[in-house]
């Protein structure tokens, strides 16, 4: 495989981001949209997590969009501020090579540079063992799974959650 080049995010890059976002949300349950947004919903979104300092990165195998990761907020109440959620979806032609590990593992260490103390993420589906080995890999652990609490492809889904410390995690009081 060709080198993978790691950057943030621009907005030239939404077309490339929904279209694998876009065969995400028709073909598999790691997000539970039923309709793929357009380009303009994804660009708000992209701009919303910049507006608000989320690290967002974007994996390039030849000029070539390949993947993207961000992290974004956990929940919206305030006592959440030190945790974030993390998102990563690469296009299936390149998926197995590595490169959701980098991207993911760019976004742990931005994450932890910016003092965020712990991070979830929220697996769409059971199934997707990938995923939870993915996260498993790069030091989450299973907290919780609540079974069927989601419905696609007239199936019930079970939303694995889980977690891992960031820099000194809840062994310290965070910086404000």
């Amino acid at each position: 495989m060709h080198a993978l080049e790691i950057r943030p995010v621009v907005l030239a890059d939404v077309p490339a981001i929904n279209q694998i976002y876009s065969e995400s949300v028709l073909t598999w349950t790691a997000s539970w949209e039923l309709t793929p947004p357009d380009d303009a919903e994804m660009t708000k979104r992209v701009q919303s997590l910049l507006s608000q300092g989320y690290p967002y990165v974007v994996g390039i195998v030849e000029d070539r969009l390949v993947g993207y990761s961000y992290a974004s907020s956990y929940r919206a109440r305030p006592g959440y501020r030190f945790t974030v959620e993390n998102s990563i979806y690469v296009d299936p032609a390149y998926q197995r090579r590595g490169i959701a590990r980098a991207l993911m593992q760019h976004v742990i260490d931005a994450c932890t540079a910016k003092g965020y103390r712990q991070m979830v993420a929220v697996i769409g589906d059971s199934e997707n063992h990938a995923s939870i080995a993915l996260h498993q890999r790069l030091g989450f652990t299973k907290v919780a799974m609540l079974p069927n609490l989601g419905f696609k492809f007239g199936r019930w889904l079970d939303s694995v959650m889980m977690q891992r410390a960031l820099g000194e995690g809840g062994t310290t009081l965070p910086v404000e």
